[in-house]
């Protein structure tokens, strides 16, 4: 869809280096067509002026939309993020998921009214994300022997991003199946996102707002597409998020899937960009 309006809602906190891995990434693969909107969770002063200082140059808009630090409210920024849009299909990258060289051209061969789209991550070592951050390592450089190292050696857990399949078989699933969701890496058209209110801001915490999200669009109609060998991102290595709350948040998306609830309990439209959220322009 060449005439596709792209927004691509990268969530960030506190981690520039990685973030700029990710905008580094898009930057060369980013046109007129398509914008960036920098979600962040309440990074500092500092880090953000970090970010605007050392900001690839991109050929179309980059807009950083902040609100204070509460915490993980990592919903409540994409959230946000998506509110401030003005494409016509959303695509949510995590700030720590630096994206193939073909990733925007994936996601525009799989847009398709109806469907919301999975992405795929190849997670790396910490060694191995180390040598990226320090610049030791250029992921968009690396050959396939480089990948194959990596593999051999532990520091990357698959390699089917080396496949570019668009049409590859057995994309579809019309059930709701909640494994292998994942909101680092995750697309839909932003009528549908505002349809079911966005991601439900009640998850405190980490975990499992995103499948909720996804139970939300299932119930409205939508189904699900897969993007291996596709849509494959790099997932930099961190050290866990805290799981405190996980199993509430687990046991909510085990009720919600015996009703047909489709609306946030609070989402986003239940945002108005008040004083305290800051959306400028940086680039």
């Amino acid at each position: 869809m060449r005439d596709l309006k792209i927004s691509f809602v990268v969530l960030t906190y506190n981690r520039v280096d990685a973030l700029l891995q990710v905008l580094g990434a898009l930057a060369p693969q980013c046109d007129s067509r398509h914008e960036i909107v920098i979600a962040d969770d309440g990074s500092s002063d500092l880090a953000v002026a970090e970010l605007k200082a050392k900001l690839p140059t991109f050929r179309c808009e980059v807009r950083h939309v902040w609100h204070p630090d509460r915490g993980f409210t990592a919903s409540c920024a994409r959230n946000l993020g998506a509110l401030s849009s003005t494409g016509d299909y959303l695509v949510f990258l995590d700030g720590d998921c630096v994206p193939n060289a073909r990733f925007v051209q994936a996601h525009e061969a799989l847009a398709k009214r109806g469907f919301f789209v999975n992405g795929n991550r190849v997670l790396l070592s910490e060694t191995l994300t180390q040598q990226v951050l320090s610049g030791q390592v250029s992921l968009a450089n690396a050959k396939i022997v480089d990948w194959l190292t990596w593999r051999a050696q532990g520091h990357v857990n698959k390699l089917m991003h080396l496949i570019y399949w668009p049409g590859a078989p057995g994309r579809c699933e019309s059930q709701f199946r909640w494994e292998q969701i994942r909101s680092c890496n995750f697309a839909l058209w932003r009528g549908d996102f505002l349809s079911v209110n966005g991601f439900d801001e009640t998850f405190e915490g980490w975990g499992h707002e995103d499948a909720d999200l996804v139970l939300r669009l299932h119930h409205a109609g939508l189904t699900r597409k897969n993007g291996y060998l596709c849509t494959e991102v790099y997932h930099l290595w961190h050290r866990q998020s805290s799981r405190v709350g996980e199993s509430v948040n687990y046991q909510r998306v085990l009720d919600r899937i015996a009703t047909t609830s489709v609306v946030a309990a609070r989402g986003v439209h239940d945002h108005v960009l008040a004083n305290n959220v800051v959306v400028t322009s940086v680039n």
